[in-house]
């Protein structure tokens, strides 16, 4: 079929790059965004712009906030048609309340379980979430939406299709052929440290577009090998699921041997506990701690089934301070404060799994590897991109000549990824800073919560850029360029800074005081979104200018090999 190796190669690279680049391409660039999720989310929500906090105190501030939660409506939704008969009205059988923060958090994201009576498969229960102010217990408005981890985060890894867990799976197809798609890279480009260090934008487009994915392709190889890998490995349970096959038995004896062996309760047992001071607990875990030589706070917090003799009080330290996302959990009897086990040191393979676990999700406190990351996956982005121009380049005078459409389509959809996405979200920022606190009570049912309209105008922000791709295409069909590139270029320079003013219009929180003033001096999280868009809108401003140059000048025709 083909003459060589490397002709096979080059193929494999080309259409699987083609056929699910634009998934990477959203997996890389909401993957860039989600390094600062916990500072996109302090853009977005005012109320939490203030310095990160510790776990506060459990009994005088948390227990309180966890005995007034119960089931949010969208668990209760969810769970409607899983009951024989109607739900209750209130639900007291909590299975779990739970707490997590981070360095980066100032807000506090609070979890609870809740068993559903006559529930039709009894593991399933309803959840309540709850977001708080740690320093004073008071709740933050339940329609916000915290755009950087309830959204870009969940994108990057799930494209935000969670029906049967769609998103996620395309997501990793996409990994699996990422990592195809570089093997076969490498084995095509025979001179691949030369083209290292080859780039020349003076060139023709094809030539340079070519020079540009070849350079930035070598240069994260590595970076865009691990975290293809990676994402692929973590979720690894839902590619290869142990409940609901004929493992899952033998998955159910682990777990109650497992409870067995660590003299943690797998179930209730049905008798009335109190709750003893979990802030003991949590003072005797740091002690434990700081007699390991590993002084720390305390990141992560659970009491699994609340209010029975089997309670049990779970602590794990945060691992600011270290790559592997484990937590050395101490766990309490409930209802005396007594210790039932610290975790034992992992085996190799688990070490080694919360190791490129840990790389991947960098929860660790290290500012430059962070923009490191970003800067990776920025340029996973332009590789990815350029693939798509140089593809479009090299077949579309042929097309046009041969009549045929192909080049057009792949153009528009190339568009449609590419500054389509960024339109979208900026758009989603530029709506979090316009939309009433307070929606109007006119508008419809599916529109009332505040965070549904954001990510809905997120949406159709895509969509339009998508539309205006197609809409501006023609061009393309005849061989030039589609005017679309420059035209949406121009808007997100535009919305960039429209988002910039937004918020200092908004909520005060302007550069000058956001990097020089008192009590910021300087705050970099809200500072850093609006330079990042400042900066974002210039480069925007200039990739336009030079667009509108190109299309000025007469269209030179270059014929590149792919050698």
């Amino acid at each position: 079929m083909f003459p060589s190796f490397r002709h096979a190669m080059t193929w494999l690279h080309t259409w699987f790059g083609l056929t699910l680049g634009f998934v990477l391409m959203a997996a890389f660039f909401f993957g860039a965004l989600s390094v600062f999720d916990r500072e996109i989310d302090r853009w977005a929500i005012p109320e939490s712009r203030f310095a990160p906090q510790p776990m506060p105190s459990f009994d005088r501030l948390l227990r309180p906030v966890f005995e007034d939660m119960q089931p949010s409506q969208q668990s209760l939704d969810f769970m409607r048609d899983k009951v024989n008969g109607p739900l209750p009205e209130r639900f007291d059988t909590v299975r779990r309340w739970g707490a997590y923060t981070t360095h980066r958090d100032p807000v506090l994201g609070l979890f609870a379980g809740y068993e559903v009576p006559n529930a039709k498969d009894p593991e399933q229960g309803a959840w309540g979430n709850r977001t708080i102010d740690p320093r004073s217990g008071a709740a933050l408005p339940d329609d916000r939406l915290k755009i950087g981890s309830q959204f870009f985060y969940p994108l990057h890894y799930s494209l935000n299709l969670h029906w049967a867990n769609l998103g996620t799976w395309i997501v990793g197809l996409a990994g699996l052929v990422m990592l195809a798609a570089l093997v076969s890279g490498v084995v095509m480009h025979r001179k691949i440290f030369r083209e290292f260090f080859t780039f020349r934008p003076k060139k023709a487009t094809q030539r340079s577009t070519l020079d540009l994915h070849n350079m930035t392709g070598v240069l994260a190889l590595p970076f865009h090998f691990f975290f293809a890998f990676t994402g692929v490995v973590i979720f690894a349970g839902i590619y290869f699921p142990v409940s609901h096959t004929q493992l899952e038995p033998l998955h159910e004896l682990h777990e109650q041997m497992e409870a067995q062996e660590t003299g943690l309760p797998h179930d209730r047992a049905g008798v009335a506990a109190p709750l003893a001071s979990v802030d003991a607990m949590m003072a005797e875990a740091q002690r434990r701690w700081a007699a390991r030589d590993m002084a720390g706070e305390v990141g992560f917090l659970a009491v699994q089934h609340v209010g029975d003799a089997n309670g049990y009080v779970s602590i794990y330290r945060a691992g600011t301070d270290r790559i592997a996302l484990v937590g050395d959990g101490i766990h309490f009897k409930a209802s005396t404060g007594e210790v039932l086990r610290e975790d034992p040191p992992p085996t190799v393979v688990d070490s080694v799994n919360t190791f490129l676990t840990g790389l991947h999700l960098q929860h660790f406190r290290h500012w430059l590897l962070r923009w490191l990351y970003v800067l990776g996956g920025l340029m996973g982005c332009v590789c990815i991109a350029t693939g798509f121009v140089f593809f479009v380049e090299k077949r579309k005078k042929q097309h046009a000549r041969q009549g045929s459409q192909g080049a057009r389509v792949v153009d528009a959809l190339a568009v449609t990824t590419v500054t389509g996405m960024v339109l979208a979200t900026l758009a989603i920022l530029v709506a979090n800073r316009l939309l009433p606190e307070t929606l109007p009570a006119s508008w419809p049912p599916a529109l009332q919560h505040r965070g549904d309209v954001e990510q809905w105008l997120f949406w159709a922000a895509w969509a339009l850029a998508m539309a205006h791709a197609f809409w501006r295409s023609a061009p393309v069909a005849q061989g030039g360029r589609n005017p679309a590139w420059r035209e949406q270029c121009g808007a997100i320079a535009v919305l960039a800074v429209l988002a910039v003013g937004l918020n200092w219009l908004t909520t005060g929180d302007h550069l000058l005081r956001t990097v020089f003033t008192a009590p910021y001096s300087p705050y970099w999280p809200v500072a850093g979104v609006d330079l990042a868009l400042l900066a974002t809108a210039a480069a925007a401003a200039w990739a336009a200018r030079r667009l509108g140059q190109r299309t000025a000048a007469p269209v030179r025709s270059v014929e590149v090999a792919h050698a």
